[in-house]
């Protein structure tokens, strides 16, 4: 973002790649997601989906010192909600000490409650997507259900893959496998439609409003196809499943916060207010013609009802 924001000052703006800024910033992103990647190798799925809402609070605060922006006191508010939601998180997760092995995974695919959900997940995928393709229905919540059903298959393959590839590097070979490939173009496929709908949906919406809910509806499908596939909650107490609950609903909340009442910056188009110009008594308001060199006055419709009357 910054480094847009200084290239579109240039007087000759330049293609984004050729700023070192830009450059940098996507390798930091590259590296978070590879981080990403492998977490889901070494925990549950239940804890490294929500542990997004740092990415939330981290721009917040980042924002305040690269693009200047004004922190407010709703974004310390709901930073110390995230952050107590995190504790939660951390502390009351399901610890799953097994193996991912390839072998497992295909036991988990066939299971009846992991087929049981995938068929509601398909039939509710193929409403919605009916609705939006026959019916040009493009709400919001639409969209990012969509997101959010691709999601969780996105999660399941994700944390396969990563697991085991991890136990390979290890030594036990599981690269051998076709479920690993299987798995490879599920995670492939799932992405590729995820970001479809989600450019469809910053393209209609503020990112305001799509961040928070895209957050709440991605990590409560990761976390339901945790439960249902890796069976990741199947022997917690029931206090820890309530603390881990309430630890979600309070990053929930501290992420619609922080993402409240927040406006995107668009940069203006100049113009040149005549009155302000000494010897000039004008005072209407020219800007350049979008489609020529030359400028002109901007339209008043007062004034074109009088000149035509």
């Amino acid at each position: 973002k910054c480094a847009h924001l200084r290239l579109a000052h240039q007087i000759e703006p330049k293609p984004c790649y050729t700023s070192k800024l830009w450059c940098c910033g996507i390798t930091l992103l590259v590296l978070g997601e590879v981080g990403n990647f492998t977490a889901y190798g070494f925990a549950p799925i239940a804890l490294v989906a929500p542990l997004g809402c740092v990415s939330v609070i981290g721009s917040a605060f980042i924002s305040v010192l690269f693009l200047k922006r004004t922190m407010r006191a709703a974004d310390i508010l709901g930073a110390t909600l995230t952050v107590t939601g995190t504790y939660l998180l951390v502390t009351f997760a399901p610890s799953v000490p097994q193996e991912l092995t390839a072998r497992r995974v295909q036991n988990y695919l066939v299971s009846w409650p992991f087929l049981v959900y995938l068929i509601l997940e398909i039939i509710i995928f193929c409403i919605l997507l009916y609705f939006y393709k026959r019916k040009a229905v493009k709400h919001i919540v639409v969209l990012l259900t969509m997101i959010a059903l691709l999601a969780s298959l996105t999660v399941i393959a994700v944390k396969a893959v990563a697991s085991m590839i991890t136990l390979s590097v290890k030594g036990k070979m599981q690269l051998t496998y076709p479920v690993f490939y299987i798995m490879i173009i599920l995670m492939a496929t799932s992405c590729a439609f995820q970001v479809k709908f989600l450019n469809q949906a910053m393209h209609l919406y503020e990112a305001t409003a799509v961040v928070p809910i895209n957050f709440v509806f991605f990590t409560t499908s990761a976390i339901i196809s945790g439960v249902i596939f890796y069976r990741e909650f199947q022997s917690a107490a029931f206090l820890n499943v309530s603390m881990f609950l309430f630890g979600c609903l309070l990053s929930f909340l501290g992420v619609f916060v922080i993402a409240r009442n927040k406006r995107e910056e668009h940069l203006q188009t100049p113009f040149i207010d005549c009155g302000q110009i000494p010897g000039q008594k004008l005072t209407g308001k020219i800007q350049p013609d979008s489609h020529s060199l030359c400028y002109g006055t901007l339209k008043n419709e007062d004034g074109l009802k009088k000149s035509q009357s």
